[in-house]
């Protein structure tokens, strides 16, 4: 059994997504960030950045004790050696997938993250940073776009972690002000995705978590409002 310590953001989807495709027996642990549940200190001790999703491996390979991990990369990585599957078993094809997923991590999130952040939850317009961040949000779409132009169905070649890496933060493209159609690989390879049975599985297991998501005045406090401090 699997713990998932989750919450509906696309971080938390790419695990769902995951454990939806290989059939792992998993139990949603709900983490509600806007009400700053990530602080309590359960959750440290298994996510010491204090970010969903973290999960626990309560049948890990070695037989050992529960295994922990946090970082939704890390987390896609394990969990795809400990089935053998969505990660490709040959050199070539392994490293392949972890390039994009590092893409993924070090760079379609966070650029995509901060076009979210600027362009929803500013207190202010600014608009240098708006157009910053929806510009790399583009350019990172027109990456993508370019991978998948050769035909291939999928980013690595067959379904991987590195679709579900993408996926989730391509989902809220109207927010980031894109525009699929500007991107037709990358849209059919959004539609492909999306049509995926345990894609439409673990979007509905967000809808039990949240089915309304709200970022309030107080939730923004807790989500932007840290510092070191609060770590320490």
């Amino acid at each position: 059994m699997i713990d998932l310590h989750y919450w509906t953001t696309p971080n938390g989807h790419k695990i769902t997504l995951l454990l939806e495709e290989t059939g792992l027996p998993y139990r949603i642990v709900p983490v509600h960030i806007g009400k700053g549940e990530q602080f309590q200190p359960e959750f440290l001790r298994i996510a010491p950045n204090n970010r969903i999703p973290a999960i626990v491996d309560h049948a890990p390979a070695d037989d050992g004790e529960p295994i922990s991990l946090f970082e939704s990369g890390a987390i896609l990585l394990y969990l795809a050696d400990k089935t053998g599957q969505f990660i490709p078993q040959d050199l070539r094809g392994r490293n392949l997938a972890l390039q994009w997923l590092f893409w993924q991590m070090g760079g379609l999130g966070p650029m995509a993250g901060q076009n979210h952040h600027f362009t929803q939850y500013a207190p202010e317009p600014i608009p240098y940073a708006v157009e910053r961040y929806v510009k790399e949000t583009a350019r990172l779409y027109a990456v993508l776009n370019r991978q998948l132009a050769d035909g291939r169905e999928y980013i690595a070649g067959g379904y991987s972690i590195a679709d579900m890496a993408c996926y989730p933060w391509i989902v809220p493209h109207e927010r980031q002000r894109q525009r699929l159609q500007d991107f037709p690989h990358l849209a059919v390879w959004f539609e492909r995705v999306r049509q995926r049975p345990a894609t439409v599985r673990a979007y509905a297991r967000a809808q039990e978590v949240n089915s309304a998501p709200v970022v309030d005045e107080a939730s923004k406090r807790i989500l932007f409002g840290q510092n070191a401090a609060t770590v320490q």
